[in-house]
């Protein structure tokens, strides 16, 4: 067999699943392109791995180019050679692998090992990346000393501007690497065997998202039909077990290995069967009182904290909607802000939305876990304001509970109490299909992508959309609500 060449990524690839990276290898036309959330995150990694190299500044950066990887191998040996004791992204190959170290910097010993990462802990699926870069230059004759994993520090605040030092966590993962070197020697002949071959007979399992959803996955599942088994929702049977055995479609489980909840749900599948309860919904109504507000946020997250006050990866509020009736059979009425993507919304939001809030009204969120988080950050962030926030907070009531306990249940949600499921089998004229924006994340990415945009019209644009997608979830609330009287009546 040819020796069959490998890149820090395709070896990785192959530890979750051999049929993946022969895929990859092969067949990469079956590959589904990343979605703007993943496009947004991949982004997200390169800009905390440039911000890195300031931990160690003045180095040399061996600029990335994929159509010329043996031109940075020579600027890599060429910089060690000229004595530079930083590099940035350098580049190396051995046993027909090919590996670009973050940063690689000249220790008192020798060489360590520095590999950048986004999160804000060492996960146990990072050290592969490590142990394949430490083969590789151990191989090509470079001594290394020392390897770690650097990640981002949640606890880190900022104040004025970035504290590189405090920002990141260098966490030292050199004895790891060292004990994993004998499997990394066995993995790489594996899989060159493996890519040797045809199509590895491997089907779909736990793989196909963990560690990392698989981008071959629409591929792999595409025998898979509608209620099955894995659209069971809740904890319970073992899905793959089942489907190792042949059992594929809920009509085929035995009803006797399933939990309540998944046997209700296969129930009410299989008789195409709606369930309205109508004495707990009545109770879980007599919640509502007037003047009542129905509150939806919407939130994104960066690594690197934008504004004073945060933290990487905080959930930070750039656009709330709000319907708030204050009477019975009164008329509703709507208010709704949305930030500057520049700047922190945080406190302009908070001010407006404690202006619309009348004192000790009735808050209704959908999963109001989230709404109420959201709230508790901004006490922290502006304590002038925590009794006043404090007193929305106990006033919440989250209309998630009567689908998630199934007071009400509709046979086409498929065991899921999700909003976006559960609102258009309910009130099918609020579906979110066709919406430019239809879920949060793309609400997220939307809004930091419109800070980037210098047409006016462009930002005219998703400012629109992103005002009717929190609108819809808030408005599809109301509906909710009058859905379920109508049910009980």
């Amino acid at each position: 067999m040819d020796k069959i060449f490998l890149s820090k990524s395709q070896f990785t690839r192959g530890l979750q699943c051999h049929k993946s990276l022969w895929l990859y290898k092969y067949n990469p036309e079956l590959r589904a392109e990343p979605d703007a959330a993943t496009q947004a995150r991949f982004e997200a990694g390169t800009e905390v791995g440039i911000l890195a190299h300031q931990i160690f500044p003045g180095g040399k950066l061996i600029a990335f180019d994929r159509s010329q990887f043996a031109e940075k191998i020579k600027e890599t040996q060429a910089a060690i050679e000229a004595g530079v004791k930083t590099i940035y992204e350098a580049t190396f190959s051995y046993d027909d692998i090919l590996v670009m170290v973050d940063i690689l910097r000249k220790g008192r010993q020798s060489w360590e090992i520095y590999e950048v990462k986004s999160s804000n802990s060492l996960k146990e699926e990072y050290l592969p990346d490590a142990a394949i870069q430490y083969y590789v230059l151990t191989g090509a004759g470079i001594e290394v000393s020392r390897i770690a994993l650097v990640h981002l520090n949640g606890k880190y605040i900022r104040q004025g501007d970035i504290d590189v030092k405090d920002l990141f966590v260098i966490e030292d993962i050199t004895g790891n690497v060292r004990d994993s070197q004998t499997f990394v020697k066995e993995q790489i002949k594996k899989q060159r065997i493996m890519l040797d071959g045809g199509t590895p007979n491997i089907s779909i399992g736990p793989q196909c998202e963990s560690p990392y959803p698989c981008d071959f996955s629409e591929y792999c599942w595409k025998h898979i039909p509608d209620d099955s088994v894995f659209d069971l929702r809740e904890r319970g049977v073992d899905k793959y077990k089942l489907y190792r055995q042949g059992i594929i479609m809920q009509k085929d489980i035995p009803l006797d290995i399933l939990n309540n909840k998944q046997r209700f749900q296969v129930e009410s599948t299989l008789k195409r069967q709606d369930t309205v309860d109508k004495t707990n919904l009545a109770e879980f109504l007599r919640q509502l009182t007037y003047p009542v507000c129905y509150l939806d946020f919407e939130t994104f997250m960066m690594p690197i904290p934008p504004f004073d006050g945060t933290s990487p990866w905080q959930q930070i509020p750039f656009q709330f909607a709000l319907y708030l009736q204050p009477g019975e059979g009164t008329k509703l009425e709507y208010y709704e802000f949305l930030g500057t993507p520049s700047l922190d919304p945080q406190k302009v939001l908070l001010e407006s939305l404690l202006k619309t809030v009348p004192t000790g009204a009735c808050m209704v969120a959908y999963n109001a876990a989230f709404e109420i988080r959201i709230l508790k950050a901004l006490a922290l962030s502006f304590p002038k304001h925590v009794a006043r926030i404090n007193n929305i907070i106990e006033h919440f009531v989250d209309l998630m509970e009567p689908f998630k306990k199934r007071y009400i249940y509709y046979w086409q949600v498929k065991g899921s109490y999700s909003l976006k499921e559960v609102l258009p089998a309910l009130v099918p004229k609020m579906s979110y299909v066709g919406m430019d924006i239809s879920d949060g994340n793309m609400a997220s990415h939307a809004y930091l992508e419109m800070g980037k945009i210098e047409d006016g019209e462009g930002r005219r644009r998703i400012r629109t959309a992103l005002l009717e997608y929190c609108k819809q979830d808030t408005l599809g609330m109301v509906e909710l609500v009058n859905k379920i009287k109508t049910l009980i009546e």
